[in-house]
């Protein structure tokens, strides 16, 4: 059940900002179901092996932030072909930290305030979206709304997916299910090309490497580290680097260890017995290789006949947890927080130069400030000599 559930809450609850983020770097509707199917059967597959193999609760998940970052940005020059490419080379520096461990150790060396900073100023117009949505069609978004609010206060696990299924209810009443049509409901691959475009390539390739190295891969072996499983992370680093590279011409954008979702699986909720907690990483596993992956295409077909902004709320309401945690982790350090300020303005700023986008040039201001501005600390100064006592002293 633990398994079950983490799989069905890792889909429900993001799915919507993986289809957003692709398709505004030019994905369409068949390209973006491609890639969501292949999504979930890569994750499915290296949830499945690692947690058998490893007898742990290895689970893991498509790139929420980085699908967000995604999301946050614009087609690229050349289109989704570019995109393509951005993805291709995201997952051969994955690959690469986990066949090179110095490589991964420099990606750790990247200030954690800056990266978290940088998704938070990404993630602030997307989390808007709720809003904006619910002023222009209050009839379909309040109740999606409404639902979240008291699942967040009964069941918070199940508030992004409760609200996706009353946002269902509100797309039958509408009668959003009689323009799908079922020919669109059948999953299949489909093939694009990787396009060549050096300053769109970089644009997207290097700032998915780094969010989902800073926010997914390394913050998934810490959760797993809490509960007592200690994989080795070089391996995980290459299946998923390699997925990702490997998947990249199909559409999907990145696979990464899981966080936040892995708890469901590695915690106390998957049994008392920590020896049997892989079977919930298997099961995870199996569903989304046999069920949520062969449901991709009706999924998309879902999402492009919804009302208008119902998806685009749900999304939202999916990454206010992660924007909340990455603009506290960015501000939290007062040494590093006008550095952290900086990076986030410029990457909620929609800045473009060179057809590189904000998020990249959101660390280069936040690193140039932390250059121009930083100080190395003062030698301690010598306590001063004590005087001789005076002739009045008591001493």
């Amino acid at each position: 059940m633990a398994g079950a559930v983490t799989a069905v809450v890792g889909f429900t609850s993001s799915f919507a900002v993986v289809l957003t983020g692709l398709a505004a770097v030019g994905a369409s509707a068949q390209q973006a179901a491609s890639g969501l199917l292949v999504l979930c059967l890569t994750m499915g597959l290296g949830s499945l092996l690692f947690s058998w193999k490893l007898r742990m609760p290895v689970t893991m998940a498509w790139s929420t932030p980085g699908a967000a970052l995604l999301a946050a940005g614009s087609t690229p020059e050349g289109g989704f072909s570019t995109a393509v490419s951005g993805f291709l080379l995201a997952g051969i520096l994955i690959a690469l930290c986990g066949l090179v461990r110095p490589l991964g150790r420099l990606v750790e060396l990247i200030p954690g305030p800056l990266a978290q900073a940088m998704l938070a100023g990404v993630l602030l117009l997307l989390c808007t979206q709720p809003i904006t949505a619910a002023a222009h069609s209050p009839a379909a978004i309040l109740p999606v709304l409404a639902t979240w609010l008291l699942l967040m206060r009964f069941a918070r696990r199940w508030a992004v997916p409760g609200a996706f299924a009353v946002a269902v209810v509100v797309m039958v009443v509408s009668g959003t299910f009689s323009r799908i049509d079922p020919t669109h409901l059948a999953p299949q691959l489909t093939l694009i090309s990787p396009g060549w475009d050096p300053a769109g390539i970089v644009a997207i390739g290097v700032p998915l490497f780094l969010v989902t190295m800073t926010s997914q891969n390394i913050p998934g072996m810490a959760v797993l580290a809490t509960y007592g499983y200690r994989p080795k992370l070089g391996p995980a680093l290459l299946y998923t680097g390699v997925a990702t590279a490997a998947g990249a011409p199909t559409g999907a954008h990145a696979i990464n260890l899981a966080a936040i979702s892995a708890a469901l699986s590695a915690g106390p909720g998957a049994g008392p017995d920590r020896d049997r907690r892989w079977i919930a990483g298997v099961t995870c596993g199996l569903l989304y290789l046999v069920v949520l992956g062969p449901a991709s295409a009706a999924a998309v077909a879902l999402t492009q006949a919804a009302p208008d902004g119902i998806m685009a709320a749900i999304a939202g309401l999916a990454l206010i947890a992660t924007f909340a945690s990455a603009a506290a982790g960015a501000l939290a350090d007062p040494g590093m927080r006008d550095a952290a300020a900086i990076t986030f303005l410029v990457a909620a700023s929609g800045l473009t130069i060179g057809g590189i986008g904000a998020a990249f040039w959101a660390l280069v201001a936040g690193g140039l400030y932390l250059l121009v501005t930083h100080r190395r600390a003062a030698p301690p100064t010598p306590p001063a000599p004590a005087a001789p006592p005076g002739p009045d002293s008591t001493d």
